[in-house]
């Protein structure tokens, strides 16, 4: 088996289709199929099936994929046995960020790192179980997770842990439960709410809210951005779930934040990264940088 067609099919698990793996690796879709062709003379199992349009891997395909990404991260390690360029601190490294992780964290990284190592920085809000998949384009994603949600996979990406972030309701200030320097459940359940749009990481925390006061909670609004939420709570129109540290900067000009006493709510932010992009020197370096931030 050839590593470059083994990259390939874990392309073809992490990108969801033969365009976005021929787009991303700018060849041609048949190009993609030949080379998943080869591979497959290659295996005495279907390692792809059609769903629908879509080829998608079948379980003997994820398990190669798997093989594949270690088969990666040992060449990868081979060359640095035997060339320095991966030790080159020069080299540009990609991270992607969750936007209110990016206001937070952004700026100090770049501050701490100087231009060694250059930096390319996104800001990408996706639903959790799409975080992993931003691995394919950035060496390392900011993603965040509730409690209750499921683990990353550890099969593909590795696990840094930045913080763990409380979460507090976000009131305007002329509202009369501003006054009070922490809130109960049942002080909020009856407020209009801002939540994130559905299957986003913090839609959840009012799942969890509602369940927990034993009443659905009215949802007036669905806004994914903090720095909205934050106008739209301001102007006295609902309350809202607003993160302590990274969206610090927003609890001024007539909002402020207030922790649950009986209801603990957090999130945690975490670093994500394939295997093989910690094998660069500049990409570790990044991370540590990172950590030293978020702590």
């Amino acid at each position: 088996m050839d590593a470059a067609h083994l990259r390939v099919l874990r392309e073809l698990r992490d990108r969801g289709s033969v365009a976005a793996v021929a787009a991303a690796m700018h060849v041609s879709a048949s190009a993609v199929s030949q080379q998943l062709a080869v591979l497959q003379n290659h295996s005495p199992v279907p390692l792809t099936a059609r769903r629908g349009r879509v080829l998608v891997l079948t379980p003997a395909g994820e398990a190669l994929a798997d093989a594949g990404m270690r088969v990666d991260k040992a060449l990868t390690d081979a060359r640095e046995a035997v060339g320095a360029f991966l030790d080159d601190h020069r080299r540009p490294v990609r991270v992607s960020a969750f936007h209110s992780a990016g206001l937070s964290l952004f700026g100090p990284l770049l501050r701490a790192l100087g231009d060694a190592p250059p930096l390319q920085l996104t800001d990408a809000d996706v639903a959790h179980r799409d975080f992993p998949g931003l691995t394919a384009d950035h060496d390392i994603v900011i993603a965040h997770r509730l409690a209750h949600d499921e683990p990353w996979p550890a099969e593909r990406v590795v696990k840094t842990p930045l913080l763990t972030e409380p979460l507090d309701i976000a009131i305007p200030t002329a509202h009369p439960l501003a006054d009070r320097p922490r809130l109960r459940a049942a002080d909020v359940a009856d407020e209009s709410w801002v939540s994130v749009h559905r299957g986003f990481p913090l839609a959840g925390v009012l799942d969890h809210l509602a369940a927990h006061v034993g009443r659905p909670l009215r949802i007036a609004h669905r806004i994914n951005e903090f720095s909205v939420t934050a106008e739209v709570v301001r102007a006295g129109s609902a309350v809202a779930i607003m993160p302590r540290m990274t969206a610090a900067s927003l609890a001024v000009n007539g909002l402020v934040l207030r922790p649950l006493d009986d209801l603990p709510l957090v999130r945690h932010v975490d670093a994500l990264a394939r295997p093989d992009a910690l094998a660069y020197a500049s990409v570790r370096t990044v991370l540590a940088a990172l950590r030293d931030v978020a702590r």
